[in-house]
């Protein structure tokens, strides 16, 4: 039971932040110092208050019975027998030390006492006792008659401790405060000793932040003046971040190799194929039987590497930021023209045009294959007889928004983090595509300073609605207000 509480007690510990941690161990030594330091000079102290509190008695005690002189005497007045003390007992009385002396009879009968309501003093002894809020010390003293010794009487003398015990319980309060005060200044200057401490680690912290939020590697890391181990962490980070900076440099060189190659090879197999297309066409119209079907099917397969071609080609031109020649061109005219050229392969799919004349400013030929694209997406993972809704329209904050819905199973939660990425395939995918679809979508919309997104579908089913959105092209009336109608087809 001990051991897992002192485990969890660590684990506490070790969760908070390292100035807390230092500050806490320093004012926590310095509690225990204090404490011990308390205890043995409050010990001492108290133990100095008490023991000069009772010799004080003590001397008081014996000044009184050496000075005080009882003398029994005959009252001329009432005739009755009387003790007479000198000087008298209120000289030794002092009320601001709260004394009080009582003569007692051996037989216990109080014979005098100052102040005359004085408290019971108790049964007399020869050892100081505390008797009700009182210090007491008893002597026996002579009575003398004529100045002759007649007897004794018991003389009681006591002094209350209430003053001195306060006194006492003043000091614990003080040495009580002293510790708290002493702990809490041991924790804040804890506090500012280990914040100054860390300031170095805080600068690198905030370095490794900027670095993270910037990806610039090649940032340099503040050197502490002091030769220690943050000193040394700050040595071997530099040292990290250039290695890490070589590293990326070597990777993006590594990249833009890649990417020409790509580009390159793909512009270079352009014209074979062209020329491929064109004789395998030929073969097919002249040739008949297994021979013509043959030749078909190669053409097929030619065309399809044509466009896997021309796909690698344009996410190479975007990904090495060529320059494309661009142009204003209605948006809504490129999905007309890229509905009608998927016509004869969506003859199983209803599409449906809701578009608004829309320009923007960009590459005709690739605004058409990101439509292209979209449109194919949604008829490879749609089930035949499902429909697929095409709007173009222009958003009040100067938006052309393009978006393709399906009334489809839609798109796997664990598929969409990484549906936009090359050479990703769904399950469901039945047209045999190369993956580079939707990411050529994206290349295409954010080097048009756009966008695209996968959005929930608005017409409460579960298909795919995806939305591109770039930036308009001012082409309005004086009013700005566009009054040219909507075109509305249908494509079966």
């Amino acid at each position: 039971m001990l051991a897992r509480a002192s485990t969890r007690i660590s684990a506490s510990f070790d969760r908070l932040p390292i100035r807390v941690r230092l500050a806490g161990v320093s004012a926590l030594l310095t509690f225990v110092i204090l404490c011990g330091f308390a205890i043995a000079i409050g010990g001492l102290t108290v133990h100095r208050i008490r023991s000069d509190f009772n010799r004080q008695v003590l001397e008081t005690a014996e000044r009184l019975d050496a000075e005080l002189g009882i003398e029994r005497v005959l009252n001329p007045t009432s005739g009755a027998v009387e003790l007479r003390t000198a000087p008298s007992l209120s000289y030794f009385a002092n009320r601001a030390d709260d004394a009080v002396i009582r003569i007692l009879a051996l037989d216990g009968t109080v014979v005098a006492q100052e102040p005359a309501h004085a408290p019971s003093l108790g049964h007399p002894s020869r050892t100081a006792a505390n008797v009700n809020g009182y210090r007491v010390v008893s002597r026996r003293a002579e009575v003398t008659e004529d100045g002759e010794p007649i007897g004794e009487v018991e003389l009681q003398y006591g002094q209350g401790v209430a003053a001195t015990e306060a006194t006492v319980k003043r000091v614990e309060l003080f040495l009580v405060l002293g510790v708290l005060a002493g702990s809490l200044m041991a924790l804040a200057a804890g506090m500012a000793i280990a914040r100054r401490a860390m300031a170095p680690i805080a600068a690198l912290t905030a370095t490794a932040a900027e670095i993270a939020r910037t990806r610039d590697p090649s940032r340099g890391v503040p050197q502490p003046q002091a030769d220690d181990e943050v000193a040394e962490l700050a040595r071997t980070l530099e040292s990290m971040l250039h290695e890490l900076d070589a590293a990326r440099s070597e990777t993006e060189a590594m990249l833009t190799r890649q990417r020409q190659f790509v580009a390159d090879a793909s512009h270079e197999l352009r014209t074979p194929l062209t020329s491929v297309l064109a004789n395998l066409e030929l073969l097919a119209e002249s040739l008949d039987d297994d021979q013509g079907d043959a030749a078909r099917s190669a053409l097929r397969s030619s065309q399809r590497m044509r466009r896997l071609v021309a796909d690698l080609l344009l996410l190479a031109r975007t990904d090495a930021a060529r320059p494309v020649a661009r142009a204003p061109c209605d948006l809504a005219q490129i999905v007309i023209e890229a509905a009608g050229e998927l016509g004869p392969v969506s003859a199983d799919h209803e599409i449906s045009l809701d578009i608004n004349p829309a320009k923007v400013v960009g590459s005709h030929d690739e605004l058409h294959r990101m439509t292209i694209n979209l449109l194919e997406n949604a008829l490879r993972h749609t089930p035949a007889g499902t429909a697929i809704r095409v709007s173009v329209l222009t958003t009040p904050d100067a938006k052309v928004q393009l978006i393709v819905e399906d009334d489809g199973p839609g798109v796997p939660p664990a598929l969409a983090p990484t549906l936009f990425e090359r050479f990703v395939r769904g399950a469901g995918d039945r047209g045999g595509s190369s993956g580079l679809g939707l990411a050529i979508v994206q290349a295409v919309a954010v080097s048009h300073g756009g966008s695209v997104a996968l959005e929930p579908s608005q017409q409460g089913s579960s298909g795919a609605r995806f939305v591109v959105a770039l930036p308009a092209y001012s082409d309005l009336d004086d009013d700005r207000q566009d009054h040219r109608p909507a075109l509305e087809t249908v494509i079966d």
